[in-house]
């Protein structure tokens, strides 16, 4: 990935605990535009953790977050101060963030969960939120359940609609936490293509995923999460082929 390109997300020393458990310990990271980057490491490692700071849904206790050079908070007096609400919402923009459980408004069809938020948050004229709703669901093959509901829908089908949805709002960096962990083995494959198109395309995104073969095929960059500590990053050669034992370890038990 050249080093030309700017960067979309900077974490800097986050720490984050649940009473009283280090669940984040000092994690830096910076992400740059058109960058896949995958989060892989074992449950309670602290991926999902970190996803949830770097998109607000939680508090960080310490560190820094900026999106494009955008301060969301920054470490004061050993705590961390958010910047104002309406500046907040702003630095939302940059960001979409796909759930592992769909999290689709069930009494909305699928036209309306995916141009609600466009419509009465980023006030896109009701025609132009339709138009680009319609392109998405061509783009994923969903043209067809325009009209459904999601209880009408495949698992496979309803996360297609989530990402449809986040594209929607036209964000900078996509963020994906553990999109086919919820899905049978032969919906997640739909899911998996899908993501590996938008990478083709250059969408930058952020994926906690315990797919290691995808993770291998998509990223520019994976890292190892335990502990709440990033044991080891590189490319997806460099971390199939660590020398690191535990990431050797780890890998080894997806590929028997």
């Amino acid at each position: 990935m050249p080093d030309s390109k700017k960067i979309l997300l900077q974490i800097d020393h986050i720490r984050k605990a649940f009473d009283g458990v280090e669940v984040l310990k000092d994690i830096s990271l910076s992400v740059r535009e058109g960058e896949v980057v995958s989060v892989i490491g074992p449950s309670g490692s602290g991926k999902s953790t970190l996803l949830r700071c770097a998109t607000m849904l939680e508090t960080m206790d310490g560190g820094s977050l900026s999106y494009l050079g955008e301060q969301a908070a920054f470490e004061e007096d050993g705590k961390c101060v958010y910047v104002p609400k309406k500046k907040l919402r702003e630095i939302h923009k940059n960001f979409g963030l796909v759930f592992q459980n769909f999290n689709l408004f069930p009494h909305y069809s699928v036209m309306k969960n995916i141009i609600d938020a466009p419509v009465t948050v980023d006030h896109v004229p009701k025609k132009e939120a339709r138009e680009r709703a319609e392109k998405l669901l061509l783009q994923l093959g969903l043209s067809d359940k325009a009209d459904a509901y999601p209880c009408q829908l495949s698992g496979g089908q309803q996360q297609r609609v989530s990402i449809a949805r986040a594209l929607a709002l036209q964000p900078k960096i996509l963020f994906f936490d553990e999109p086919t962990s919820a899905l049978d083995p032969e919906l997640t494959g739909e899911v998996l293509k899908v993501i590996k198109e938008l990478a083709k395309e250059h969408m930058t995104m952020i994926i906690v995923t315990h797919e290691m073969q995808f993770a291998r095929e998509v990223s520019d960059r994976i890292i190892f999460m335990e502990q709440g500590v990033i044991q080891a990053e590189g490319t997806p050669d460099e971390i199939f082929h660590s020398s690191n034992e535990r990431v050797r370890e780890f890998i080894g038990k997806f590929q028997s």
